[in-house]
This record gives C-alpha cells, sequence and structure tokens, in this order.
C-alpha cells in the first residue's frame, strides 16, 4: 500500500487526542504545535499536533499522510492558527512545490524533529533516522512553509 492511500494508523486519532489535552491544559511535548484549520468541506476549525522545522530561516511542516485531512484542508484553506502554550499567531500556510527545497526540508527533519521519526518509521516511509531517506522519502509527504499571517509574502 503505498503513503498516497494509506489511511491512518488505527493508534494516531487517540494519540493526537491525548497530545491535544496535554498541550491545552498546559504541557506541551517537545517541538509540538497544534494547527488549526477551518474544515474544506464545513468550514468549522479542525485541530491537529504538528513539528515546525526551521530550513534556512523558514519555518515548515510536513504532512507524512499528503490526503490526511489535515493536509487536504491546509491545502484549501492556506491559513490558519499555530499554538504553542499561551502563544497563538495567525499564519499562511503554502504548499512546497519545488523538490529541491523538499528535499532539504526532509533531510532536515530527523535532527530538528527527532520524535518525530518514528511516526514516519511506522507508516513505512522510512526505515531509521537517516537523513537520506528522508530526503528520498521528499516526493511522498506534504511539505508546507508557514509564515505569519503578518509578514509580506
Amino acid at each position: 500500500m503505498s503513503v498516497q492511500t494509506q489511511q491512518l494508523p488505527s493508534w494516531l486519532p487517540v494519540a493526537n487526542r491525548i497530545v491535544r489535552t496535554l498541550h491545552r491544559i498546559g504541557l506541551p511535548l517537545g517541538t509540538i504545535h497544534l494547527l488549526t484549520v477551518p474544515g474544506r468541506r464545513t468550514g468549522q476549525s479542525r485541530t491537529t499536533p504538528v513539528s515546525p522545522l526551521t530550513v534556512d530561516g523558514h519555518r515548515y511542516v510536513v504532512a507524512g499522510l499528503p490526503q490526511s485531512d489535515w493536509a487536504r484542508n491546509a491545502r484549501a484553506a492556506g491559513r490558519g492558527e499555530l499554538v504553542r502554550g499561551r502563544r497563538r499567531r495567525g499564519v499562511t500556510l503554502r504548499e512546497v512545490a519545488d523538490p529541491d527545497l523538499r528535499r532539504a526540508v526532509m533531510r532536515a527533519f530527523p535532527t530538528e524533529v527527532p520524535h518525530g521519526v518514528d511516526f514516519f518509521v511506522r507508516i513505512g516511509l522510512v526505515d531509521r533516522a537517516d537523513p537520506d531517506q528522508f530526503a528520498a522519502a521528499a516526493e511522498r509527504v506534504a511539505v508546507f512553509e508557514v509564515r505569519d499571517a503578518s509578514a509580506r509574502p
């Protein structure tokens, strides 16, 4: 089964609920932020844990399952809210099309977000925290650039 059509692992919704709850009571984990975007069909806010990483001064988030609801909602809305603790900021989200930039972001992922490596291993995208394996998987994930909504393009 390809990552493009793979369904969410059965444990992921439960894990996401736990992470969201811990975050909301003031116990954020590692580099995890909460990303809220409007749903593409209902417009209702949808929140998912993400771990932004910085490459060459720009922030990115990676969707290991590019057809997941949060990735599809981010594509459709192009905006959202990123929350870490009490800090909230409006953001714009732009999917990265440049294959070289996607590879650079993915190459940095295992170093910048080491706690996120296990997810990519579990979905079969990579088999270890190797930057070269992550770079090779760049065409099978969605990478979004995250900018402050108040920043100029």
